[in-house]
């Protein structure tokens, strides 16, 4: 016989759950939405958005950043995409599973912008895509990347690039350098390996040797037995067991132990997945998905720390990786709308998977303080009724697809120069693709 205590307790847990996790079960577990092929919100999707087409291993992309060129003035004068793909993710995930076979490798690949088409019908222009040969990489060294970060460029100098490395025994980060003079060979210099990355996802550099980490899960796909249960009851009741880490790196010329000094950052969030930090350095980004949030942190960019928690923002679906716009205007959240379909491509049991990004606007200064109750007006299916707002910001959709269009979106970035939107897809058989606005 079930005692009124026990009774109690499961009733309290459920209630508890349903009050944290209610809304994004109802966005993105429950309603599969009805998607159109694809929606571009600056644009029309048949004719202003193209696939970046890549050979077979330019598929499912899960993460790309912007490789920035600067002269010695401090001027942005090139910049590159950097595109980081596993076509061998379907065997060897191991955050969604399975973990069946870690053979064959991932890839690294590079994208230049053609920035003479500042506007007009999107191109995506397979001769300036170029996959990054991996140089002094171990021969017997897994390679299976996620997230992937790298330094700017300043004066023609090298730059040190930083890729979460899922590989057979553990997780790991691998730090390469890259050079604008030899841009599409990564040299490896060390592997980073540290109980602290067990379940490493995202980066964000606040330096040539320093980041800041996501941890998605502290149980994950790895444990035996329990490996393939625990991982999913901590995403599914939104456990606040992840964090975010500050990781200093000693020189790879020094005798000192590679990582010099770490230091939590943020602790208890539910799936903390991508991180970013604003283009002034005063705020950090982190992306919750299992409770479809994204949080803002204040830092102090002297000692890297989040000195205070600042606010929520829901979104709806959930959260993957997040990136700033160059001007510091917007956050770009990328995410998956319908998990269960996304977990079913992940099994083989289904195609394709949908795609939604939004940007997160800051408000003008005028309007800081106002809670605006209508927003994302345009989009076929809106994000508002499914989210509410919040002051100070406004969320609006950039991209839609059900799928057939573009599959399960994982990164949306937004170049400075042509305004081109560009997303990754997690599951995506043509891991990118590119968005160019519509000439007014």
């Amino acid at each position: 016989m079930v005692s009124t205590r026990t009774l109690a307790w499961v009733t309290g847990l459920i209630s508890i759950v349903v009050w944290r996790s209610g809304r994004v079960a109802q966005n993105a577990i429950l309603t599969k939405h009805p998607f159109t092929e694809g929606y571009y919100g600056q644009g029309d999707f048949d004719a202003d958005c193209a696939r970046l087409k890549g050979g077979p291993e330019l598929k499912y992309c899960e993460d790309a950043t912007f490789w920035d060129h600067f002269d010695a003035q401090g001027k942005l004068v090139n910049h590159a995409l950097i595109i980081s793909c596993d076509a061998n993710r379907k065997n060897w995930n191991t955050v969604m599973g399975p973990l069946n076979d870690p053979d064959p490798i991932g890839s690294l690949w590079l994208y230049e912008p053609d920035e003479k088409l500042k506007k007009g019908k999107a191109i995506a222009n397979p001769s300036k895509l170029k996959h990054i040969k991996l140089r002094r990489y171990p021969a017997d060294h897994d390679f299976h990347p996620l997230g992937v970060e790298v330094y700017p460029s300043y004066a023609g100098n090298t730059s040190n690039v930083y890729v979460v490395n899922h590989a057979r025994s553990r997780t790991v980060i691998e730090q390469f350098i890259l050079s604008p003079s030899s841009p599409t060979v990564a040299t490896h210099v060390r592997t980073l390996a540290s109980p602290y990355f067990h379940s490493a996802n995202a980066l964000a550099l606040t330096s040539p040797n320093s980041f800041y980490v996501t941890n998605d899960h502290l149980f994950t796909r790895r444990l035996p037995f329990v490996g393939h249960v625990l991982p999913l009851l901590e995403t599914v009741f939104a456990l606040p067991f992840s964090f975010v880490s500050h990781v200093t790196l000693s020189s790879p010329t020094s005798s000192d132990p590679p990582i010099a000094t770490h230091k939590f950052s943020a602790l208890f969030i539910p799936f903390a997945n991508g991180v970013a930090i604003s283009n002034d350095g005063t705020q950090v980004a982190i992306a919750s998905t299992s409770i479809g949030e994204v949080y803002f942190y204040k830092r102090d960019p002297k000692t890297n720390d989040l000195t205070r928690f600042i606010e929520k923002v829901p979104v709806p679906f959930t959260p993957d990786n997040i990136r700033y716009t160059h001007d510091g205007s917007a956050l770009i959240v990328a995410g998956h709308p319908h998990f269960p379909t996304l977990s079913a491509v992940a099994k083989g049991k289904a195609e394709t998977a949908p795609s939604w990004i939004i940007s997160i606007n800051a408000k003008q200064d005028e309007e800081q303080g106002q809670l605006k109750a209508s927003f994302d007006r345009d989009a076929p299916i809106s994000a508002l009724g499914k989210v509410p707002p919040v002051t100070g910001r406004e969320v609006t959709t950039l991209f839609q697809s059900d799928g057939s269009g573009f599959s399960s979106s994982s990164t949306g970035l937004k170049d400075p120069v042509t305004g081109a939107l560009y997303i990754t897809g997690l599951y995506a058989e043509e891991g990118v693709i590119i968005c160019r606005p519509s000439v007014k």
